[in-house]
């Protein structure tokens, strides 16, 4: 073996063992209903075990729902990882309401969406490069019936008023 391959295979080992920034997508919320669709939000918490920030080149998503990409997208520079901390990332996923009424196959019975979101956050490591850490989450939201929003309308007048008027909380 030559000095070259030499090189070559102690680099490839310290980069194999070297401790990486590590992801998790923590929650994904509804947060918005509009004329245009609907927002999701990922909270997405990345863990950067160096001491230097580590800028985020992009983050792609798609969100999946019965097997369907009903949202894609890619999200241009959103910042960077604080030097060995913890950051938190919001991503926005917006899905618009004509590919929500095809989803109405995968409501069925059960009153609920399911769905996978995917996540590919590109990260730039010096000396090394891109780097991308795949990150996938999967759920369901429950959509409210027309029974949960009158119960809601009601739980939330009674809640309203005992908190102007201590004196009405009835207790079990």
């Amino acid at each position: 073996m030559d000095l070259i391959d030499k090189a070559k295979n102690f680099v490839s080992e310290k980069v194999a063992n070297m401790e990486k920034p590590e992801a998790t997508i923590t929650d994904v919320d509804l947060k918005k209903i509009g004329f245009d669709g609907v927002s999701f939000h990922a909270k997405v918490s990345v863990k950067n075990p160096y001491s230097v920030p580590i800028p985020i080149m992009e983050i792609d998503y798609v969100l999946k729902s019965a097997s369907r990409v009903i949202a894609s997208g890619r999200i241009p520079d959103p910042g960077s990882i604080k030097a060995n901390d913890s950051t938190m990332l919001d991503v926005p996923v917006k899905v618009p309401h004509s590919v929500l009424v095809s989803l109405v196959r995968d409501i069925g019975g059960d009153w609920d969406v399911d769905y996978t979101l995917e996540l590919g956050l590109i990260i730039d490591l010096p000396v090394i490069g891109n780097i991308t850490i795949p990150l996938s989450y999967s759920g369901e939201y429950k959509l409210p019936t027309l029974s949960d929003l009158w119960k809601g309308g009601k739980e939330e007048a009674k809640e309203e008023e005992e908190k102007e008027d201590p004196s009405k909380v009835t207790e079990i």
